[in-house]
């Protein structure tokens, strides 16, 4: 058990934002870990954004919300019938010889068990058999209008985040790969950090477009964001039109880059590099987002990737996705090996060799 002594309150109070504990922002599968600590209010402005809700559930939570919400829908309409028969005195009477001056507002609704049968042929239009509302009773006819308005705003909320939660793009997103490390290789004589991305699915994405951030914690606590530019091999253009086959992103690190003085120290200073992958799905043309983040002990200097592409027997691309996260190591000292020499019959896509005819 320790005691809070000066001594250990200013160290608490020195001690770094990115710390062993709380060791990222962004996970490797793209979920911010960033919380907000203090604010007022929160409650109120979840609930006033209901579809979001909806929308960020997950599936368990999504199922429980939708059986919940008719259950508590047909329990609600079944308490209002058995009111409505025990205000009307439909509760103590023979509902197949009622007397002659008496109108039943729904026939055969004798107990609570009748009434919620009775609310769940409502709401499903299963269709009425013995129990049924009568014409000549404006409460009950009131209340079966009541209850089929909010009965369908119900269903129609409900239904539509379903087709909604189904068919949004973050779903495409799974299917998008990060390699789980970066590499620092020499590239015609320069340094280069690389990552690789991945397009599981055949369908090919379009409009492919890279960002990062690099995430460093400053002397004074303040975390300072920083852009690093990539581009693909010898593309200029800020997008990649078609992204079916694996793309690798370089950063060339020259002196003025922020990761010159982090990656060539003995031991690298913590900082985090967080990537974003925006693409359009060709087949709708909604947008999906990709995230990713690699911390110093998994960015791999003097290394590169293995070949990814390769022709099967008929001619046709391959990709060898047994080696998307597999790297090579380089020796430092060896020029000639810190890039792969290219050959007449040697094809190269996006910087990736593949296997020579």
């Amino acid at each position: 058990m320790t005691t809070d002594t000066p001594e250990s309150n200013n160290t608490r109070s020195s001690t770094p934002l990115l710390t062993q504990r709380h060791l990222r922002l962004v996970t490797k599968d793209g979920h911010s870990t960033f919380h907000t600590a203090g604010t007022k209010g929160t409650g109120v402005s979840y609930l006033r954004d209901v579809w979001g809700i909806l929308m960020d559930m997950r599936w368990r939570w999504m199922v429980l919300v939708f059986s919940a919400s008719f259950v508590l829908h047909w329990l609600l309409f079944a308490v209002l019938w058995y009111l409505l028969a025990e205000m009307n005195g439909d509760l103590e009477l023979d509902h197949n010889a009622p007397p002659a001056n008496h109108t039943i507002c729904v026939k055969h609704v004798t107990s609570f068990t009748a009434a919620f049968s009775f609310s769940l042929e409502t709401q499903l239009t299963i269709g009425y058999g013995t129990m049924f509302p009568s014409g000549e009773c404006p409460s009950a006819v009131a209340l079966l209008a009541f209850q089929m308005v909010l009965g369908l705003m119900l269903e129609a909320l409900l239904t539509g985040a379903f087709v909604a939660k189904i068919a949004r793009p973050k779903n495409r997103a799974l299917s998008i790969r990060f390699s789980r490390s970066a590499v620092v290789t020499y590239n015609e004589g320069k340094p280069q950090l690389m990552f690789q991305v991945a397009n599981i699915r055949s369908r090919p994405l379009i409009n492919v477009q890279i960002s990062a951030i690099l995430y460093q914690e400053q002397e004074s606590g303040q975390l300072h964001q920083t852009s690093i530019d990539f581009h693909l091999d010898s593309i200029t253009t800020q997008e990649c039109p078609f992204f079916t086959f694996p793309l690798t992103y370089y950063h060339t690190i020259t002196a003025s880059s922020p990761l010159a003085v982090l990656l060539w120290r003995e031991v690298p200073p913590h900082f985090e590099l967080v990537v974003f992958l925006s693409a359009v799905q060709e087949g709708t043309g909604e947008p999906c987002q990709k995230r990713t983040s690699y911390l110093p002990s998994e960015i791999l200097v003097y290394h590169r990737f293995a070949s990814l592409l390769a022709r099967n027997a008929k001619g046709e691309y391959q990709t060898r996705m047994e080696n998307f996260d597999k790297t090579i190591p380089e020796h430092p000292a060896e020029p000639d090996s810190k890039s792969p020499k290219r050959t007449d019959k040697e094809i190269r896509i996006n910087g990736q060799p593949i296997d020579s005819f």
